[in-house]
């Protein structure tokens, strides 16, 4: 009788660890469909005194906030002066029955050339981002640097790791690097979630700190619409009329005028829009990025409009990407080689990802034209007076320099 009432206590003690450990397995569930992914900041106002952010989660929770505070230590979190806001969330489709929620929240009323440390998530406990820090651009900037990739074109997380060597290799580099502008077909896959997990996972050492100002290309925008990759990205919205907000914008930094356009769609309203945009620029030196080239290893004939605005308003460098090699242009104005200083420089940067196309042939226009088979970035440093370009491939070896100086 004894052993029969022992054999209960013991079954009744195995059903309670059981189910305390699926109770655990539940919570550690939720807790990992709690916390934040794919976190990426960007600009959307004015670099000196706003933020914008974009983060995923894979639970139903409602709930989607972001703590800030002034400063770099985890404690100022704690403190009285940390501020939340609430964000904008919204439920997104990737198929198969499945939904996650991006969600997006832009912070005003920083102070220009302070740091800050922020975390996101739910608020619960387990439901926290760890702590990130950045800062913001300083008054009167005499010089800074920014990185240029494109083409990180994924599939696989292997594949992303090579895009997230080629960031830690320039921001080993380049450490004092500003922002990151990327050229295009972040993934080859725009559907693909996984991989939208992977591209944001092998760069998370930089991205929710650095920030990734995207160009949309024909990977991101398919048949007229990009939804995935615009809910990645909280981005200016003052584009050209038609056009999907977010994929046309500019802003400034320092001396230099930055302006993004979108080469899939909505041409001819870009370029009146390019006018209007260009017609205020007062900065000292105007970047133009892109993803299908104007002169790159072959040229895209509908965007070649574009050409005559940038030689209208005097555009100093144009960044392109989507032929996968490496490609500079010398000066070219009205469609000839000119002068230094008299005409747009445009470059392609090879890719930072897995695929390399061959070698096009050599154009007129042509001044520096390879193929290394090498991921590539480039570090570009703007100052009053210079603009100067770096190429280098992933193993740090410097492929192309020149410097931009006073316009003719």
């Amino acid at each position: 009788m004894k052993e029969h009432r022992r054999d209960k206590w013991l079954l009744a003690a195995v059903c309670l660890l059981i189910l305390a450990g699926a109770a655990g397995i539940i919570r550690l569930e939720h807790v990992h469909a709690a916390q934040p992914k794919s976190l990426v900041t960007t600009f959307k106002g004015d670099p000196g005194t706003s933020r914008a952010f974009t983060w995923y989660t894979e639970d139903d929770s409602t709930e989607a906030l972001l703590q800030i505070a002034e400063g770099t230590g985890g404690s100022a979190l704690k403190g009285e002066g940390a501020l939340a806001y609430q964000a904008e969330s919204m439920v997104i489709d990737i198929g198969d029955g499945q939904r996650i929620r991006s969600h997006k929240v832009e912070v005003s009323g920083l102070k220009p050339g302070h740091s800050y440390i922020y975390r996101v998530g739910n608020g619960s406990k387990g439901g926290w981002s760890k702590a990130y820090t950045f800062t913001t651009e300083a008054e009167e900037v005499e010089e800074f640097t920014f990185i240029n990739v494109t083409d990180s074109q994924g599939i696989t997380r292997t594949d992303f790791e090579l895009w997230g060597r080629t960031l830690e290799a320039a921001l080993i580099h380049f450490p004092q690097a500003s922002f990151i502008v990327h050229n295009g077909d972040l993934t080859e896959n725009t559907e693909d979630e996984q991989a939208w997990n992977d591209f944001f996972a092998t760069a998370d050492q930089w991205v929710p700190s650095i920030p990734l100002m995207p160009v949309t290309g024909n990977h991101e925008q398919v048949d007229g619409e990009a939804p995935q990759y615009l809910a990645h990205f909280n981005l200016p919205e003052q584009g050209a009329e038609g056009s999907l907000p977010g994929t046309v914008y500019s802003y400034d930094y320092g001396e230099a005028h930055f302006v993004v356009l979108n080469t899939e769609s909505n041409i001819d309203e870009q370029t009146k829009w390019l006018r209007e945009d260009l017609s205020h620029n007062s900065k000292r030196w105007t970047i133009v990025a892109i993803h299908r080239p104007v002169y790159g290893g072959n040229r895209y004939k509908k965007i070649e409009g574009w050409a005559k605005v940038f030689d209208d308003y005097h555009v100093d460098l144009v960044l392109q990407g989507h032929n996968h090699e490496y490609s500079r242009s010398y000066p070219i104005k009205d469609g000839k080689v000119v002068n230094e200083g008299e005409g747009t420089v445009y470059v392609t940067t090879n890719a930072s990802g897995q695929k390399f196309n061959e070698k096009k042939q050599d154009q007129f226009y042509h001044a520096v034209h390879f193929q290394n088979f090498k991921q590539m970035y480039a570090a570009i440093t703007v100052t009053k007076s210079s603009l100067t370009y770096e190429a280098y491939d992933i193993e740090g070896q410097r492929l192309d320099r020149f410097e931009l100086g006073q316009r003719k």
